[in-house]
C-alpha cells in the first residue's frame, strides 16, 4: 500500500508489545521504539526487540536510553537490592516490579519521535484486566495522556495513543497473536533471567497461564513451568 500512515510502536520485546505490533501492522507502516531503562533483562529484551523489528522489516527503528529510571529506583526491575517476588495472581496489590511512572516516560519519548517523523498514532501493549494492577496501565491514564499530547504538541500535530489489547486477558492476546502470525517465539517476558525464563515472576506466570488456557506450549525456554 502506497502512502501508508506511520505509527510508532513501543516495543519492549515482550508478548504484549509483539501482538500489538501485529495489530498495528494491519493498517500502518511501523516505527519501532525501544526504551532501555536499566532493567535486569535489558540485553535480552533488546535482542527480542531487534528480532521482532527484523521480522516486520521495520524501516524506522529507535533505541533510547532512559538511565534515570534506574537511578531513581523504587522497582525490583531496576534495583538489584530488591528481590523480585514470586507471582501471586490472586492479589490486587501492586507488585514491587512496578517501575514508577514508566509508561509516561515511554510515551513522552514516543510522542517526540512521532511528531518528528509524522506518525499519526502511538501503539502500546498495555493490559489492564489481566495485568498486575499497574496504575499506568489503566484506560483512564491513556485517555488523560491523549489530552497532554493535544496540549503539548504543535497545533497541526495529530497523534493518538492506541491500546488495542488493553481489555484482553493473556489467553486472548495469545490467540490474537496466533491469528495474526505474530512471532511469539521471538518474545521475552521474564523479569529476572536472560537465558531461560524463570517461570515464577509475575510476567512469566501471567504468560504461562495464558498459554495453558489456550492449550499450547509456550515456545520460549523456561527453567520451570508451573501449572497456573
Amino acid at each position: 500500500m502506497k502512502n501508508k500512515k506511520i505509527a510508532v510502536i513501543a516495543v519492549s520485546g515482550g508478548l504484549d508489545s509483539c501482538v500489538t505490533s501485529a495489530i498495528a501492522n494491519l493498517e500502518y507502516e511501523l516505527a519501532f521504539a525501544h526504551i532501555n531503562y536499566g532493567q535486569r533483562t535489558q540485553d535480552r529484551e533488546l535482542k527480542a526487540f531487534n528480532d521482532i523489528a527484523d521480522f516486520y522489516s521495520a524501516k524506522h527503528k529507535i533505541i533510547i536510553d532512559f538511565n534515570h529510571l534506574a537511578k531513581i529506583g523504587g522497582s525490583s526491575l531496576t534495583d538489584k537490592s530488591m528481590e523480585i517476588i514470586e507471582a501471586d495472581l490472586e492479589t490486587d496489590e501492586i507488585p514491587n516490579s512496578y517501575v514508577p511512572f514508566r509508561n509516561a516516560n515511554i510515551l513522552t519519548a514516543c510522542v517526540s519521535w512521532a511528531e518528528v517523523i509524522g506518525a499519526e498514532a502511538i501503539f502500546i501493549g498495555a493490559v489492564f484486566e489481566d495485568s498486575s494492577g499497574y496504575p499506568d496501565c489503566r484506560p483512564d491514564f491513556f485517555d488523560a495522556f491523549n489530552k497532554v499530547i493535544d496540549f503539548g504538541t504543535k497545533p497541526e500535530t495529530k497523534i493518538k495513543i492506541e491500546t488495542p489489547i488493553i481489555h484482553l486477558n493473556k489467553n486472548k492476546i495469545i490467540e490474537k497473536g496466533m491469528e495474526l502470525n505474530a512471532p511469539l517465539n521471538l518474545t521475552w517476558s521474564c523479569y529476572q533471567s536472560e537465558d531461560e525464563a524463570c517461570g515464577v515472576c509475575d510476567s512469566c506466570a501471567l504468560r504461562l497461564r495464558g498459554f495453558q488456557q489456550v492449550g499450547i506450549a509456550d515456545p520460549i525456554p523456561y527453567k520451570i513451568r508451573p501449572k497456573y
